[in-house]
């Protein structure tokens, strides 16, 4: 009788984990600025590599077994593994600390992210499989990092090179944070300010959406470190017609021509999306709003917004998340935030410096998808009671 594979993805996973294990479990730099040596897992203690094997032998196995108990095992062996293997990267700095010079940097190696990656793909699959419901989906996400956030802020992690570099640089490290929040909150707003009136004219009005749209999308096509270049030249010039301006912080550079530039790069998705939002609600629906006595305003808040909401909410939350990732090139106008970080590090080729821009960027990035994910989720089962 053949054996049937009931989760192919988790088979794969395992596969994939499986031809990694020879990749460095962490890399090992005499300083900061040097590259490091890879280091296996059994070269920092006398560790047997055939315990992987057994590891990648279960998850095989339970992608062979049928039913929610299956499932189940999977998730919480690969919540397991996942928080063991972040454990084992601080206990194994925490080790080589002791034995190697003390400006040594232990840093994640290859093989150990490629493992993690695949800890939360195996555990993001299957909670997909086990519920279809969003907020329990997004609980059970929630809930795969509470062991390794534990890590982090009780200090088990500290003698990795990344928060080491945290450590020195950690004044830099808050301003760079509320220079990026800057950026992002100070971009949103004015997008909103913009691009909600100007969807709703376009949807009111569709011989304008038009027009309306191809300048939004020449706009979106200028790459982005050449829109901040020509916002340069304009604003300068500005400035020195009017020193007064000067003194409110708009200058050729700096914060204000990165946030008018992301500005106009978050009016297309926004304004396309209240616009497709507002056009998914049924003739039908206002007529019957009309006929019950409402007003064109009282139809626009307490029908087509409700209904359009959802969609709404999806443009802004792609909005964001672009906003969170473009806003680390305005670093190269001064604008500042986890840009300065990364193109420090690059300039000093110092690969920690880097990572401590990147690292809290996608963080950043992944936090606000959650929240809108949760905020979407939330709706949805609202709409559904």
């Amino acid at each position: 009788m053949p054996i049937k594979c009931h989760n192919r993805v988790l088979l794969l996973l395992a596969c994939i984990a499986a031809a990694a294990v020879t990749l460095p479990f962490v890399n090992v730099a005499p300083n900061r600025l040097v590259s490091g040596e890879g280091r296996a897992i059994w070269q920092i203690w006398s560790f047997p590599p055939g315990f992987l094997l057994v590891v990648l032998g279960v998850f095989i196995g339970l992608s062979l077994c049928p039913g929610r108990m299956a499932q189940w095992l999977t998730l919480f062996i690969g919540e397991g593994v996942f928080a063991v293997l972040v454990w084992g990267a601080g206990l194994a700095a925490t080790h080589l600390s002791t034995v190697e010079s003390p400006l040594a940097r232990t840093s994640v190696g290859s093989g150990l992210w490629l493992w993690m990656a695949l800890c939360l793909l195996v555990c993001s699959d299957v909670i997909r499989r086990l519920t279809a419901q969003s907020v329990w989906r997004w609980v059970l996400n929630a809930q795969v990092w509470c062991f390794p956030l534990l890590l982090l802020f009780s200090g088990e992690l500290n003698q990795l090179s990344l928060l080491k570099e945290y450590a020195n640089r950690q004044e830099v490290f808050n301003d760079a944070l509320v220079q990026h929040l800057t950026l992002l909150l100070g971009t949103l707003f004015p997008a909103l300010l913009m691009g909600l009136p100007l969807g709703i004219g376009c949807y009111r009005h569709p011989g304008r959406q038009g027009t309306v749209f191809a300048i939004l999308n020449v706009i979106q096509t200028i790459p982005s470190v050449a829109l901040f270049g020509v916002l340069i030249a304009p604003l300068a010039g500005l400035v020195k017609a009017f020193p007064v301006l000067a003194s409110l912080g708009i200058g050729g550079t700096g914060l204000m021509p990165a946030l008018i530039a992301l500005v106009l790069y978050a009016l297309l998705p926004l304004v396309r999306g209240v616009v497709a939002g507002l056009s998914q609600v049924s003739p039908d629906v206002l007529e019957s709003a009309q006929a019950m006595g409402m007003s064109t305003r009282q139809c626009f808040w307490q029908v087509q917004l409700p209904i359009a909401l959802p969609l709404l909410l999806r443009s802004l939350r792609v909005v964001t998340v672009q906003t969170v990732g473009m806003a680390v090139i305005a670093a190269l106008i001064g604008a500042g935030g986890f840009g300065a970080l990364v193109f420090q590090g690059l300039l000093s080729s110092a690969l920690d410096l880097v990572l401590l821009g990147v690292i809290p960027t996608v963080a950043l990035a992944v936090v606000v998808d959650a929240l809108f994910a949760l905020w979407l989720a939330l709706l949805k089962g609202r709409g559904n009671d």
